[in-house]
């Protein structure tokens, strides 16, 4: 059984960066839960939480999660971050013969892709587009935990933080048919957590993804409805 469809609010007051999850620019979205995790993960279950809005230039969300054994030794743009402590976000825009998949370790590196054919290869996808950097210029991207890298790995409780806003424009560079969402349009897409490489590794999702331990499943991606 999927998730229940998320409404996505339009904001007319856009929250900015780091600001406080409870603060009135984010008491407006709702706020759901990453709460379904894969039976493969260790007996560690982290609280994960995001909300998302967007306006009419871009898509805003923030996770806040509650953890322990937290990691993050990837430093660059398009390294392996689901290794370390991670958030991901994976938007299917109405129209796009693909998905984005936003993919953020606790301390902000991004991995970002347009997967066109999910399908397993030796080497990735069958079909997959890492997006450029210059293509990420107006992406912003907040993180809570401040040290570069954040190692070693700490086993107490920890809350951290992740903000990301991303210009609609971005999605039409790689999407011809895109338009920006109004009010009644419905996306795809789904919002997980993970940590394949700490002591306590866990995978975890919104909308639940089957018996295999895969994200990239589009099949079971939830409803995203622009309110």
């Amino acid at each position: 059984m999927g998730a229940v469809p998320y409404s996505i609010k339009n904001t007319m007051n856009p929250p900015q960066p780091g600001g406080d999850w409870k603060a009135s620019e984010w008491t407006e979205a709702q706020t759901l839960s990453v709460a379904s995790f894969h039976p493969q993960s260790s007996n560690h279950h982290p609280k994960a939480s995001c909300k998302v809005l967007y306006d009419d230039a871009r898509l805003y969300w923030s996770f806040f999660v509650q953890d322990r054994y937290v990691l993050a030794e990837k430093l660059d743009y398009q390294s392996q971050v689901c290794e370390d402590s991670c958030v991901e976000f994976f938007i299917h825009p109405a129209g796009a013969s693909g998905y984005f998949g936003f993919e953020t370790n606790c301390i902000g590196t991004i991995l970002l892709k347009y997967i066109e054919n999910p399908t397993r290869t030796p080497t990735g996808f069958v079909k997959a587009t890492k997006v450029p950097e210059a293509d990420v210029s107006g992406v912003v991207v907040w993180a809570s935990i401040r040290e570069r890298p954040y190692l070693p790995e700490n086993p107490n409780p920890l809350d951290w933080r992740v903000d990301v806003s991303v210009p609609f424009n971005l999605f039409g560079k790689y999407s011809p048919t895109f338009t920006s969402p109004t009010p009644g349009t419905v996306w795809k897409g789904n919002f997980f957590k993970c940590a394949d490489k700490s002591s306590h590794p866990h995978w975890a999702s919104w909308s639940p993804i089957g018996e295999a331990l895969n994200f990239h499943v589009p099949r079971y991606f939830g409803e995203l409805r622009f309110g």
